[in-house]
């Protein structure tokens, strides 16, 4: 089975900037060639990370309340002590959140559900330039 290697870049906000990656993976599954396989997305770094959601202001908003709620951005954590930057919920809330997804393409689409979109969600307390590795499996 053919391998295809590709990237996306972002330049995101930080502080749970959410981007929507859908057209760029389907996109990516365009340019390979492959009908049918897995496309699979890998977010390097430890605070970020890749999930499906409806991408609309609402459900985004939700999503961030629900991580203010379990890693709260004003906690003392012991990250801050360590290295002297204040970036400990980014870190906590990448390893709930994962660095990597699978999604399924058949035909070249992506089998995505209607409301359903690929995103990246920047957790850092900057701005960052992101790097998604894509590895597509098909043939």
């Amino acid at each position: 089975m053919p391998i295809v290697t590709a990237t996306i870049g972002r330049r995101t906000r930080g502080d749970g900037d959410t981007v929507d990656l859908t057209d760029d993976l389907s996109a990516a599954i365009g340019e390979s060639g492959l009908g049918n396989g897995v496309a699979t997305l890998f977010i390097g770094g430890s605070t970020a990370g890749i999930t499906t959601i409806e991408f609309e202001p609402g459900a985004v908003s939700d999503l961030q309340q629900v991580f203010e709620a379990i890693a709260p951005q004003d906690r003392d954590w012991r990250h801050h002590l360590r290295w002297g930057d204040h970036n400990g919920h980014s870190h906590v809330r990448s390893a709930l959140l994962g660095p990597s997804l699978s999604v399924p393409f058949v035909n070249g689409a992506l089998t995505l559900g209607t409301w359903q979109q690929v995103v990246l969600v920047d957790f850092d307390d900057r701005p960052r330039t992101r790097e998604v590795v894509v590895q597509l499996i098909g043939e």
